[in-house]
Protein backbone atom coordinates (compact mmCIF):
# COMPACT_ATOMS: atom_id res chain seq x y z
CA UNK A 1 0.00 0.00 0.00
CA UNK A 2 1.07 3.41 -0.37
CA UNK A 3 1.74 6.09 1.94
CA UNK A 4 -1.59 8.11 0.89
CA UNK A 5 -3.77 4.73 1.13
CA UNK A 6 -2.00 4.32 4.75
CA UNK A 7 -3.02 7.95 5.62
CA UNK A 8 -6.64 7.26 4.57
CA UNK A 9 -6.99 3.76 6.53
CA UNK A 10 -5.62 5.31 9.43
CA UNK A 11 -7.81 8.01 9.18
CA UNK A 12 -11.07 6.12 8.46
CA UNK A 13 -9.84 3.87 11.54
CA UNK A 14 -9.34 6.79 14.23
CA UNK A 15 -12.71 8.34 13.00
CA UNK A 16 -14.75 5.69 13.40
CA UNK A 17 -13.41 5.06 16.77
CA UNK A 18 -14.46 8.68 17.72
CA UNK A 19 -17.82 8.85 16.56
CA UNK A 20 -18.47 5.45 17.91
CA UNK A 21 -17.30 6.66 21.21
CA UNK A 22 -18.57 10.17 21.15
CA UNK A 23 -21.83 8.62 20.57
CA UNK A 24 -21.97 6.61 23.24
CA UNK A 25 -22.44 6.77 26.98
CA UNK A 26 -20.29 5.05 29.28
CA UNK A 27 -19.28 2.54 26.43
CA UNK A 28 -22.56 1.63 25.16
CA UNK A 29 -24.86 3.21 22.05
CA UNK A 30 -27.60 2.21 20.16
CA UNK A 31 -27.84 1.95 16.20
CA UNK A 32 -28.93 5.32 14.70
CA UNK A 33 -30.79 4.14 12.45
CA UNK A 34 -32.57 0.64 13.89
CA UNK A 35 -32.47 1.57 17.88
CA UNK A 36 -31.12 -1.64 18.26
CA UNK A 37 -28.69 -1.48 21.56
CA UNK A 38 -27.42 -0.35 23.94
CA UNK A 39 -24.12 -2.10 22.18
CA UNK A 40 -20.86 -1.81 23.63
CA UNK A 41 -19.29 0.97 21.09
CA UNK A 42 -16.64 -1.79 19.29
CA UNK A 43 -19.88 -4.14 18.37
CA UNK A 44 -20.99 -1.33 16.28
CA UNK A 45 -19.91 0.23 13.27
CA UNK A 46 -19.38 3.91 11.49
CA UNK A 47 -22.45 3.97 9.57
CA UNK A 48 -22.09 6.64 6.61
CA UNK A 49 -25.21 8.96 5.53
CA UNK A 50 -23.85 10.14 2.27
CA UNK A 51 -21.21 7.38 0.84
CA UNK A 52 -17.47 7.34 2.38
CA UNK A 53 -16.73 7.61 -1.57
CA UNK A 54 -17.44 11.66 -1.35
CA UNK A 55 -14.40 12.54 -0.04
CA UNK A 56 -15.97 16.05 1.05
CA UNK A 57 -18.34 14.17 3.76
CA UNK A 58 -16.60 10.83 4.30
CA UNK A 59 -15.14 12.60 7.57
CA UNK A 60 -17.55 15.21 8.20
CA UNK A 61 -18.65 14.32 11.92
CA UNK A 62 -22.46 15.06 11.04
CA UNK A 63 -22.66 12.52 8.69
CA UNK A 64 -21.73 9.63 9.89
CA UNK A 65 -23.06 8.04 13.15
CA UNK A 66 -23.20 4.71 14.99
CA UNK A 67 -24.79 1.72 13.21
CA UNK A 68 -25.36 -1.98 14.06
CA UNK A 69 -23.94 -4.48 11.02
CA UNK A 70 -27.66 -4.83 9.74
CA UNK A 71 -28.56 -1.62 8.99
CA UNK A 72 -24.73 -0.44 8.01
CA UNK A 73 -23.99 -3.31 5.99
CA UNK A 74 -27.21 -5.69 4.63
CA UNK A 75 -29.92 -2.76 4.62
CA UNK A 76 -27.56 -0.72 2.68
CA UNK A 77 -26.95 2.04 5.29
CA UNK A 78 -30.88 2.40 5.99
CA UNK A 79 -30.01 6.05 4.58
CA UNK A 80 -33.96 7.30 4.34
CA UNK A 81 -34.04 6.30 7.84
CA UNK A 82 -30.73 7.98 8.71
CA UNK A 83 -31.72 11.41 6.74
CA UNK A 84 -34.87 11.79 8.75
CA UNK A 85 -33.14 11.28 12.02
CA UNK A 86 -30.49 13.67 11.25
CA UNK A 87 -33.78 16.05 10.30
CA UNK A 88 -34.85 15.53 13.90
CA UNK A 89 -31.45 16.86 15.14
CA UNK A 90 -31.60 20.07 13.07
CA UNK A 91 -33.99 20.90 10.06
CA UNK A 92 -32.16 20.72 6.70
CA UNK A 93 -29.07 18.90 7.87
CA UNK A 94 -29.42 15.67 5.61
CA UNK A 95 -29.90 18.14 2.89
CA UNK A 96 -26.72 20.56 4.02
CA UNK A 97 -24.49 16.72 3.86
CA UNK A 98 -26.47 16.04 0.53
CA UNK A 99 -25.00 19.57 -0.82
CA UNK A 100 -21.84 19.07 1.05
CA UNK A 101 -21.33 15.95 -0.74
CA UNK A 102 -21.68 17.12 -4.16
CA UNK A 103 -18.28 19.06 -3.82
CA UNK A 104 -15.13 17.60 -4.74
CA UNK A 105 -12.44 17.46 -1.93
CA UNK A 106 -8.76 16.52 -2.21
CA UNK A 107 -7.21 16.49 0.95
CA UNK A 108 -3.03 16.83 1.09
CA UNK A 109 -0.98 13.66 2.97
CA UNK A 110 -0.43 16.29 5.38
CA UNK A 111 -4.19 17.39 6.18
CA UNK A 112 -4.94 13.61 6.41
CA UNK A 113 -2.23 13.34 9.27
CA UNK A 114 -3.64 16.64 11.22
CA UNK A 115 -7.16 14.82 11.28
CA UNK A 116 -5.25 11.37 12.39
CA UNK A 117 -3.85 13.52 14.76
CA UNK A 118 -6.87 15.11 15.99
CA UNK A 119 -8.95 12.35 16.10
CA UNK A 120 -6.26 10.11 17.73
CA UNK A 121 -6.63 12.82 20.50
CA UNK A 122 -10.34 12.92 20.96
CA UNK A 123 -10.52 9.41 21.17
CA UNK A 124 -7.77 9.23 23.89
CA UNK A 125 -9.52 11.80 25.62
CA UNK A 126 -12.84 10.18 25.37
CA UNK A 127 -11.50 6.82 26.96
CA UNK A 128 -9.71 8.91 29.32
CA UNK A 129 -6.19 8.31 29.02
Amino acid sequence: MGKRTNLVKNLDAWFSRYIRLSHSKGGYARCYTCGIGPKHWKNLQAGHFQSRAKYSVRWDEDNVRPQCAKCNIQNGGQQYVFGQNLNKEREGLADEIVQKGHTLCKYSDNELQEKIDYYREQVKRLLGD
